[in-house]
C-alpha cells in the first residue's frame, strides 16, 4: 500500500496545536495497568495545548483507534480494563519523511489521522517498556516521550539493570540469575546457587514489572514454585537477597538545554496491612493498604544521597525524559539501589507524579514537561 492509497484528512485553515499520540495497552501482562495509566493522561492532559489522540495496542499487538474515554480504561476492583481489539486498525508510518497515522474501516480505503508530533508510550513490560516501541518510532524519525533504546532495553531487565549500576560503581543488593538454559539444563545448581543468597528472598521475573509474579521465599522447599511461577511471566528470572530497610523512591526528570538531570522529593512506600510486601494489589487494587509519604521523614543527609544516586542511575543509563529510582536505607545506614523504571506508574495516585506534585509540579504540568521535553529533542543518534 502506498500513500497516494490513503485518503487525506480534511486540511484546516487554523493553526495547529501539537498532535500527541497517546499508546497503551500492549501484549505484557501490565496491560490493565497501561490502560489505567492512560485513563488518568487523558484526563489531564491540557486539551487547549495539545490535541490528543488515543491509541490502543490489543494484547495481540494489533494497533487501534482507542475510544478518548478514561471511565472505560479506569481499573478499579470490579473493571479490568482492556484494549477493544475489534476497533479500527491503524497504520504506523515507518518513513522518516511520513509521520501520519492512518485508520482502517471496514470497506473503506485507508484514512488519514494526520501527522503526529510525538509519541506518550504509556506501555509497561515487555514489548513497549523494553525498548521495541523506541525501536520502532526511531525508524520512523518520530519524537516520543522517555528513554531511548538502549536506556529502555536495559532498565527493563533486572538482571542488566545491576549490571549497569554496579558497572558505574553504584551499590545494588547481592542476587542471582536463572536463564531458561540453566534452569532447563541444571535445576539443582540453579536452586543451590539462590540458597547461597540466604533466606528470604524474592524470586522475579527478570523483565517484568508492577511486582507481578514475583515471591517472597522464606525457605528453599518453596524456591521451585517461586521460580516457576516467575517463568510464567519471564523464562529469564532474577532471585534477589531481601534487604532488611525502608523503601524510598526518587523521580528524575531530564535537565532542560542540557541542565543537570532534576530529581524531586523523595518518598517512602510503606504496606501498613494485608501483604508481604508491595505487591501488585496493594500497588493497584487495595491502596488502603499502603501509606505513601512524600517527602518521607528521613536524615536531611539521607534523602541527598537518595537523589545523588538517583541522578547518577538516570546518567548511567543514559536515560531520556523520566525514570523513578527505587532504593532501600538499610538498618546499617546504608541506600542500595533497587531498580530504575524508565516508564515509572503514571496514574495520578502513582507514586511518580505524587513525588514531584511534593516538588511543585502537579500531574498536568508534569505532563506538559514531559512533551516539551521530546518535542524538544531531536531525532536520530543524538
Amino acid at each position: 500500500m502506498s500513500a497516494s492509497d490513503i485518503v487525506p484528512s480534511t486540511p484546516s485553515t487554523e493553526p495547529r496545536k501539537p498532535r500527541v499520540a497517546v499508546v497503551f495497552g500492549g501484549r505484557s501482562s501490565e496491560h490493565a495497568v497501561s490502560c489505567s495509566t492512560a485513563a488518568g493522561v487523558l484526563r489531564a492532559i491540557d486539551r487547549d495545548t495539545y490535541d490528543v489522540l488515543p491509541i490502543g495496542i490489543a494484547k495481540d499487538g494489533r494497533w487501534v483507534l482507542a475510544a478518548d474515554d478514561p471511565d472505560r480504561l479506569a481499573l478499579t476492583p470490579g473493571h479490568t480494563p482492556e484494549v477493544d481489539d475489534a476497533a479500527d486498525g491503524v497504520i504506523v508510518p515507518l518513513s522518516t519523511t511520513d509521520r501520519s497515522l492512518a485508520v482502517l474501516e471496514p470497506g473503506q480505503p485507508p484514512r488519514a489521522l494526520g501527522d503526529v508530533d510525538v509519541v506518550l508510550p504509556l506501555l509497561h513490560g515487555p514489548f513497549g517498556e523494553d525498548g521495541t516501541l523506541q525501536g520502532l518510532l526511531e525508524l520512523a524519525d518520530i519524537r516520543y516521550v522517555g528513554s531511548g533504546v538502549l536506556a529502555s532495553a536495559a532498565g527493563m531487565d533486572k538482571h542488566y539493570m545491576k549490571v549497569v549500576l554496579a558497572g558505574h560503581g553504584l551499590p545494588v543488593g547481592p542476587y542471582t540469575v536463572i536463564t531458561d538454559k540453566a534452569w532447563r539444563h541444571d535445576p539443582a545448581a540453579a536452586l543451590d546457587a539462590v540458597s547461597s543468597l540466604g533466606f528470604p528472598v524474592f524470586v522475579k521475573p527478570a523483565r517484568a514489572g508492577s511486582s507481578m509474579g514475583i515471591t517472597k521465599v522464606t525457605a528453599k522447599e518453596d524456591l521451585e514454585a517461586a521460580i516457576e511461577t516467575a517463568r510464567e511471566h519471564d523464562p529469564k528470572v532474577i532471585v534477589e537477597a531481601a534487604i532488611v530497610g525502608r523503601e524510598i523512591e526518587c523521580g528524575v526528570l531530564e535537565g532542560r538545554d542540557g541542565a543537570p538531570t532534576r530529581t524531586s522529593e523523595v518518598g517512602e512506600v510503606e504496606v501498613v496491612q494485608g501483604h508481604d510486601f508491595y505487591d501488585f494489589e496493594a500497588k493497584y487494587i487495595a491502596e488502603e493498604d499502603v501509606q505513601l509519604s512524600c517527602p518521607a521523614d528521613l536524615p536531611p543527609e539521607v534523602s541527598d544521597e537518595v537523589r545523588r544516586l538517583a541522578a547518577a542511575a538516570f546518567d548511567a543509563f543514559g536515560c531520556e525524559g523520566l525514570a523513578r529510582v527505587d532504593c532501600f536505607w538499610t538498618s546499617g545506614g546504608d541506600v542500595v539501589i533497587n531498580e530504575i523504571n524508565t516508564l515509572p506508574g503514571f496514574t495520578p495516585t502513582s507514586m511518580y507524579p505524587r513525588m514531584w506534585a511534593a516538588s511543585g509540579l502537579d500531574y498536568p504540568a508534569l505532563i506538559d514537561e514531559l512533551l516539551q521535553l521530546a518535542l524538544s529533542r531531536r531525532t536520530g543518534l543524538r
